[in-house]
């Protein structure tokens, strides 16, 4: 219970310092990822303008390089030597020119500089649109040269124009394999002569490709130390359609060659920054990714002086930086946070002792009267006015007053437990009673409803003894006759003359079996202690037609060694009303066993068992209790009276009958017949009987 209490405590006071803290998390990362975006982005963009600035400012550095080799004196003075009137221009004065342009050229880093002639110029397709532009004023812009025209210019810019195309990420497959286009930063300065006429240029100016100074600049200029986070990288390129022809981007982060360049000169923009700004021409300011991961990118149109789309600059930084000083804001916030809900639970904690420790004693003497201890709280040490105190209080008077009605209820419950034993004595006499007449109800009806059977089966058996006791007295003097009057050749016959005699004995025995079944008391059989096993074997002498007429195999098992007291030709007419019902209830090619063997209980020897089990059709439920019943038949051909017969047969030996029936699985019969016989008139009509299940 403290525990519980404890932690609910705990777990109150620090849910809104933890909702507040959650919501600073998020608000956090909000902030980060909205206005830091924000800011990441629109910095690329300012480097980006940057970038721009400063290309175009080398530009116009250019042109005013140039500017300031033709106001020169040496210059000057060489070019006067020229006349432009002479057919041809003096020779030393451009000799002395060219040798004037090589050093300027030298000291200003161009690539090429050069003194040319108007009608070369107009002969150059390259040059002849910026005469067009000129109006006798200086013109810069960039140039996209192959590489024939840029071997006329110089051979080495050729060579340094060519670049091998790299396959990149995200990119489209390079179409070929070496770039030898030139891109040209290109100024075109007219010199007067004294008279005003414009019949020489100076052109100059430096290739892009290859060229670092211009990218390395931008980038010191615009990344500096200290503007980026510590691994960060900011990059400067020059595109050349999608081509990287001047760069900073490392090829590899981590080159293991550094004597080799590390530049990722020759590879190519991705698909979609080419599409939106040399497709579209317009601005990239975005995430992009570069070469191999991904940087925050900026990348704007470079048009040459046709004004046509030739290229791009880029400027732009990792990302990766960025958001692993990201995470790490976001892995110290919560750190924070588990720091203060640490410090805060454990604070909670303490403070909640002084509150649970009342409560922990509250729980333990609650705990003790529940066990049954008579124990009350008492004083908690705490004032008047606490809550705990007056909730201690009222919780001792309420078990004084719980106490004091125990005492009343237990008292009232041993006087009702006194009248409960009293009256559930008198119940249990008076159902005892009422099993006893219930019982008593349950014979008498039973024997009235046998007594009702009896008396009607008494007048018909009588009326059937009387009709044919007169032919079978007929039928026997006959043959006694037949025999007489035969004499010696009677010996022919004799076994069939002694077999009729015989069942009409059989006949006369039946008869009066039926009329003993109906009125026990005028007949008195008399009973002989036999060996069971003759009497088995001559029954199975009897049903043998039976038998062969329905295909059925007997399987004998006659093991009884002891005797029994019984009427022999009753005991015969049960056992063939058993064969004969066994045998018709096999449908085809079943089997019946007969068995024997000495009854046995409690070690001591009883009796013998008779058992008749057929593989039939069986009895059901239904049906099982009936089947002693007079006249009850399920037979088309019967007369329900060979079971109701054995059934008194048995019953007056004393003895009993078990009968356990399965359908579709077969039926026994089990017969016990008991040393001495108990002829007990007094014995109901259905005692000794028991039914069951055959398992």
């Amino acid at each position: 219970m403290q525990s519980k209490v404890r932690y609910r405590i705990l777990f109150l006071t620090l849910l809104p310092i933890l909702l507040t803290l959650v919501s600073l998390v998020f608000i956090t990362i909000y902030w980060n990822v909205i206005y830091t975006g924000k800011q990441l982005f629109m910095k690329v963009k300012a480097d980006l303008v940057v970038a721009e600035n400063t290309l175009a400012q080398v530009q116009r550095r250019q042109q005013h390089q140039l500017s300031t080799i033709s106001g020169s004196w040496d210059f000057q003075h060489a070019f006067q030597l020229l006349n432009n009137n002479d057919s041809q221009p003096n020779a030393a004065a451009i000799n002395a020119l060219n040798i004037l342009l090589a050093e300027k050229q030298q000291t200003l880093g161009l690539d090429f500089l050069r003194l040319i002639s108007l009608s070369d110029a107009a002969a150059d397709p390259d040059l002849r649109l910026m005469l067009h532009q000129t109006q006798q004023q200086a013109i810069s812009g960039l140039m996209v040269l192959p590489n024939n025209r840029l071997a006329r210019i110089n051979s080495v810019l050729a060579e340094q124009a060519e670049i091998e195309l790299v396959a990149t990420r995200h990119a489209a497959e390079p179409p070929k394999k070496m770039e030898s286009r030139g891109l040209l930063s290109r100024t075109l300065m007219p010199v007067a002569d004294l008279s005003g006429n414009v019949f020489w240029y100076i052109d100059g100016g430096m290739l892009l490709n290859r060229n670092t100074l211009i990218v390395d600049h931008i980038r010191d200029l615009v990344y500096g130390e200290g503007t980026l986070p510590e691994r960060s990288i900011g990059t400067v390129t020059l595109f050349l359609d999608n081509i990287r022809i001047s760069t900073n981007v490392p090829l590899e982060q981590f080159p293991s060659d550094l004597s080799k360049q590390n530049r990722a000169i020759g590879t190519l923009v991705s698909d979609e920054v080419y599409q939106q700004v040399l497709i579209e021409g317009e601005n990239w300011i975005n995430r992009a990714f570069v070469l191999s991961e991904w940087y925050i990118s900026g990348y704007s149109p470079l048009y040459d002086i046709r004004g046509k789309r030739v290229g791009m600059v880029y400027a732009g930084f990792s990302e990766a930086p960025f958001l692993h000083n990201y995470l790490l804001n976001i892995i110290e916030l919560g750190t924070i946070l588990v720091i203060v809900l640490f410090l805060s639970g454990f604070l909670v904690y303490r403070g909640a002792n002084s509150l649970l420790q009342p409560i922990e004693y509250i729980h333990q003497v609650v705990t003790a009267v529940q066990a049954g201890r008579n124990i009350r709280i008492g004083k908690l040490g705490l004032t008047s006015d606490n809550e705990l105190a007056q909730l201690a209080d009222q919780f001792d008077r309420m078990l004084d007053q719980l106490q004091r009605r125990n005492a009343q209820i237990q008292a009232a419950a041993e006087q009702l437990e006194i009248k409960v034993e009293q009256r559930t004595r008198s119940l249990q006499d008076k159902t005892e009673e009422l099993e006893r007449n219930v019982a008593l109800l349950h014979a008498t009806r039973q024997q009235l409803v046998t007594n009702e059977k009896l008396s009607a089966l008494g007048e018909l058996i009588a009326g059937i003894a009387h009709e044919i006791n007169n032919p079978t007295a007929v039928i026997l003097g006959n043959m006694e006759l037949l025999k007489y009057e035969l004499g010696d050749g009677a010996k022919v016959v004799e076994e069939e003359i002694e077999l009729v005699i015989q069942q009409v004995g059989r006949i006369t025995t039946i008869i009066r079996s039926l009329l003993q079944y109906s009125r026990p008391g005028e007949f008195n059989a008399p009973i002989e202690s036999q060996a069971i096993t003759p009497i088995v074997e001559e029954v199975l002498l009897l049903v043998r037609h039976s038998i062969e007429q329905q295909k059925v195999e007997l399987v004998k098992e006659l093991t009884a060694s002891t005797l029994v007291e019984v009427n022999r030709p009753q005991l015969l007419q049960v056992l063939i009303n058993l064969m004969v019902n066994a045998a018709h209830a096999i449908k085809a090619n079943g089997r019946i066993w007969l068995r024997t063997y000495d009854w046995i209980e409690d070690g001591q020897s009883i009796g013998v068992k008779v058992e008749v089990e057929d593989e039939g059709i069986g009895i059901s439920k239904e049906d099982l209790g009936r089947i002693f019943d007079p006249f009850y038949t399920t037979r088309k051909d019967g007369t329900g009276l060979g079971l109701s017969l054995s059934y008194g047969i048995i019953k007056r030996l004393g003895g009993t009958i078990e009968v356990k029936s399965t359908l579709d699985v077969g039926t026994v019969f089990t017969i016990g017949l008991y040393h001495k016989a108990k002829d007990d008139q007094q014995l109901g009509p259905y005692d000794g009987l028991q039914f069951g299940d055959k398992t």
